[in-house]
């Protein structure tokens, strides 16, 4: 026995002898034992007949010396003189004939591994000194198993993983769809159709096919002709898929292209959020294995990813779309020239990401030229979707009283009573101007409540301060406030405004306030503009002194009577489109 072949140590009297490829020991006599058999360089006894693992001992001749019991259920016809090769595949027999034809034998360091019937062993070789080698035969099926099904639950792990995280990045619906069919047809089957729940009598179907683009469309279909789809839609559990013949499919559920035919369906609801989301039809061909239990459970996780996706999706499209319908009633109007006056307007939210908050105006048109249009502007305390709902209240309430707009002062205090029963603990400050044009001039009235004043910029460069003040809505029980009456020649310009104007803080210094007295300069700036020029100006300005930094909601409305010969309505030349408002369509 050549040196280092063995370890050896003493354990109750006997030597315990370990191959140096680390097999497991088994136990020779010691020293003047006879139960060695005759003709075997590798010394055993009956421990090693009852070793746990099977054992071969093979000559150099390739014939088999002897065989323990461990050996005997995967190799029968094991006997002593039994040729190696008529007994064990070719790897093992061709392993045996290389150590054995090498001179002196080799000593092989690293385990064979290799079938012998449906198992799979390590192979581990000892080498005597005569030339005999002792097969040690681990059995490594088991670990193996192991292995394949841990790396089979790693990898669908990361592709749930990579479904969730890929669906979950969009909340647009058809993507959704469209991604969420495109990887079941990579990870799962040959191909797949996305059902979704139908829409009337025509069903949105999502085909995917590997190897192929995704093809979205909307199709009357009979879902009660696939086996198990009808009750997916309806969130019904999944038929297992060796109930349904593949047989049965329609054509319809088949991709262009798909190389039929059907071999194994899979029919999988996609839970969603309360309603169902959908279903997922897998397809695999009959050239392909049919779909194992644990591919059923797989394709239910995915399944169930997918539907939240989804389902998420859905609802964020739903809520955008009632949002933006309740938006519009929020939004402020586009202004233009209505009945010979020219309006404008702008607003600016507290937040460069909001569209709505706490001032709003309004341009509500007489039912003809010789009837006022009422312009409101106003603040409600407050910033954001609060505020935003306030203004709607208050705007809706003005626009049901404007038959009484003739009376500011009545109509003010209507409005203070409406918003002092309201469940909103909030205040506002207005302003109403009554506009009219008479022959090329524009008059107007003009009530403030708990507002600034507003500002009139004459054709000399005077910027003048209307007379007007009152009290705030929705504080006190009761309005008071002051009406005053002006007019404005051709080229002159009204302008409301809120504080998020003047008190917009910025400047040289940082925190200090833009100012009514920069205001006006500004405005003194802007003789004989028009009123969309006159509100961009002061919206530019203001911006321009606040440098990027916060500030307040800020609203501006600008009334102008038209240059002295500019088509209007009321001298009967087309005055242009009419200011957009709820009262004006």
């Amino acid at each position: 026995m050549r040196d280092g072949c063995w370890r050896t140590s003493v354990s109750h009297g006997r030597k315990v002898v370990r191959c140096a490829a680390c097999v497991p020991p088994f136990v020779a006599s010691s020293r003047g034992s006879s139960a060695s058999p005759p003709g075997v360089g590798l010394k055993t006894d009956t421990t090693w007949a009852e070793a746990p693992y099977p054992v071969l001992v093979v000559d150099r001749h390739g014939r088999l010396v002897r065989a323990n019991d461990a050996a005997r259920p995967i190799l029968p016809g094991a006997a002593s003189g039994v040729r190696l090769h008529e007994q064990v595949p070719a790897w093992l027999a061709d392993a045996h004939q290389q150590i054995v034809e090498t001179a002196p034998p080799s000593t092989v360091t690293r385990a064979l591994r290799g079938n012998i019937g449906d198992r799979f062993f390590e192979a581990h070789p000892t080498v005597g000194a005569d030339g005999d080698v002792m097969w040690w035969l681990v059995d490594d099926t088991d670990r193996r198993l192991a292995e394949t099904a841990l790396s089979d639950v790693r990898r669908r792990s990361e592709v749930l993983s990579a479904v969730s995280s890929t669906l979950l990045s969009t909340l647009n619906v058809p993507r959704c769809m469209e991604v969420a069919a495109a990887m079941a047809a990579e990870h799962l089957a040959e191909a797949a159709v996305l059902v979704a729940p139908p829409q009337g009598r025509r069903c949105p179907l999502t085909f995917a096919r590997q190897g192929a683009p995704v093809v979205q469309t909307t199709r009357q279909v009979d879902v009660a002709g696939v086996p198990g789809l009808a009750e997916a839609l309806q969130g019904f559990p999944p038929v297992p898929a060796r109930w349904i013949n593949p047989a049965d499919i329609p054509d319809w559920v088949l991709p262009e292209g798909f190389a039929g035919p059907i071999g194994s369906v899979i029919v999988a609801p996609l839970p969603g959020h309360g309603v169902p989301a959908g279903a997922l039809i897998l397809l695999r061909s009959s050239t392909e294995q049919a779909f194992t239990e644990g591919e059923e459970v797989f394709a239910r996780l995915f399944a169930a990813r997918a539907g939240a996706a989804l389902s998420a999706a859905r609802l964020y499209t739903e809520q955008a779309t009632i949002t933006a319908t309740l938006m519009q009633d929020l939004l402020p109007p586009a202004l233009h020239r209505v009945h010979g006056v020219e309006y404008a307007g702008s607003y600016r939210a507290s937040r460069d990401h909001e569209r709505v908050g706490g001032d709003f105006y309004d341009v509500h048109p007489g039912t003809g030229p010789s009837q006022e249009t009422l312009v409101v502007l106003g603040d409600v305390a407050g910033k954001g979707l609060d505020a935003a709902v306030m203004t709607g209240k208050i705007r809706n309430t003005l626009h049901a009283l404007l038959p009484l707009a003739e009376n500011h002062e009545h109509v003010l205090n209507l409005l203070n009573g409406a918003l002092l029963t309201s469940r909103h603990a909030r205040f506002a400050t207005l302003v109403l101007a009554s506009v009219r044009r008479r022959a090329d001039r524009v008059r107007l009235r003009l009530t403030s409540a708990g507002h600034m004043p507003p500002l009139i910029v004459r054709n000399d460069g005077a910027v003048e301060e209307a007379a007007t003040k009152g009290t705030l809505v929705g504080a006190l029980p009761a309005v008071a406030a002051r009406t005053v009456e002006t007019e404005l020649a051709p080229g002159e310009t009204c302008l409301l405004y809120t504080d998020g104007i003047t008190e917009a803080r910025g400047g040289p210094l940082v925190d200090e306030l833009f100012g009514e007295e920069r205001l006006k300069r500004a405005l003194a700036e802007c003789v004989r503009m028009p009123a969309e020029a006159v509100v961009e100006r002061v919206q530019m300005i203001a911006a321009q002194w606040l440098s990027g930094g916060r500030h307040d909601d800020m609203a501006v409305v600008a009334i102008s009577a038209p240059k002295a010969g500019a088509p209007t309505v009321a001298d009967g030349q087309g005055g242009g489109r009419p200011g957009r408002s709820r009262s004006s369509e």
